[in-house]
């Protein structure tokens, strides 16, 4: 077994300094995966306003058609 005399110090301070600085960045990427989870969910909500307004765009225009129709109908 290694004797825990023999390691030298700098090799256990690198493996502390790599240690933190693995902990510093799993915490960056963590907080980055946390603002692209809210905007895909604020862009879910647009994209069903969206699909609501064009059925709507859909509905008016359908509308318009017969009220030309009718207009037309009469001239």
């Amino acid at each position: 077994m290694i004797d825990i005399r023999k390691i030298p110090v700098a090799v256990i301070a690198a493996l502390a300094v790599q240690t933190v600085g693995g902990l510093v960045w799993a915490g960056g990427a963590a907080a980055r995966i946390a603002t692209l989870e809210e905007r895909v969910g604020e862009q879910r909500l647009v994209a069903e306003r969206l699909a609501r307004l064009e059925e709507q765009s859909r509905a008016t225009r359908a509308a318009v058609e017969r009220i030309e129709e009718r207009l037309e109908g009469w001239g």
